[in-house]
């Protein structure tokens, strides 16, 4: 798993105010009921960009929770879902859930099917235009996963991802992604993402990766001190993938 039970996300570079926040159940195409967060920014303006956000393995864990807050703090309203709505329901995803036999049974159609159910709730609801995924871990990977499939996004973005998990769609891959690696991370190596890179060049894949040299899996965690400037620089870059993919200028509520 990405972060442990105080893990919370670093905050943006500029933050603003939220103006609603809360738990939601939704309703994906096959009929399946899963939980969902969702984060509304004060003064947000239809037309500008939304976020799906994909979490590890442990599914709506109050991190993903706050970091949709940290996204409507950006001007960008987010939804974080749930995986297990089809062999867990809905239950709280705390110390107490066992999520790996659930993990097992996560089919990446499904995850698809979600995700356009949270899509549609951005757009319905919060009046987002441009729609943008990003994921961590288990949740980076089914992101970039998404690139390859027909949902209208603008942009899928992956922290900590494992290739062996993509490599299947690459030939399929059209949305442009952003890969955030960490230089030290134990769970996968790092000639895995070189090879993961060279495969999307040769495809033609847009795309942008950075790796933070040394940092460890989980970075993005604003406990982790001596990782500040590369959360930072985190944020930086995704707020720079929306804007230069979203056809706006700038992004989320005017400062």
């Amino acid at each position: 798993m990405c972060h442990d039970d105080d893990s919370r996300a670093p905050a943006p570079p500029v933050r603003g105010e939220v103006a609603a926040h809360g738990g939601l159940t939704l309703t994906s195409a096959d009929g399946t009921v899963f939980s969902a967060y969702e984060a509304i920014p004060a003064g947000f303006q239809a037309g500008g960009a939304g976020m799906v956000v994909l979490p590890d393995v442990r599914g709506l864990h109050p991190y993903y929770m706050d970091l949709a807050q940290r996204f409507a703090e950006a001007g960008i309203p987010a939804v974080a879902i749930d995986y297990f709505g089809r062999t867990a329901g809905t239950t709280a995803r705390d110390d107490e859930f066992e999520y790996m036999p659930h993990v097992q049974q996560v089919d990446p159609a499904n995850v698809r099917a979600d995700v356009a159910a949270a899509i549609e709730r951005l757009r319905s609801g919060a009046g987002a235009g441009p729609i943008f995924t990003v994921g961590f871990c288990f949740g980076g990977s089914h992101s970039w996963r998404l690139s390859a499939t027909d949902l209208d996004l603008a942009g899928v973005i992956g922290f900590y991802g494992r290739p062996v998990m993509v490599n299947d769609v690459i030939d399929a891959m059209h949305i442009p992604l952003l890969l955030q690696i960490a230089g030290a991370d134990a769970a996968t190596p790092q000639e895995e993402f070189a090879e993961f890179e060279r495969k999307l060049t040769a495809q033609g894949v847009e795309h942008d990766m950075k790796v933070y040299e040394g940092a460890p899996h989980s970075f993005f965690d604003r406990s982790f001190a001596e990782w500040k400037d590369a959360g930072a620089d985190s944020w930086r870059r995704i707020l720079d993938f929306i804007a230069s993919h979203s056809g706006h200028s700038r992004v989320g509520t005017p400062a």
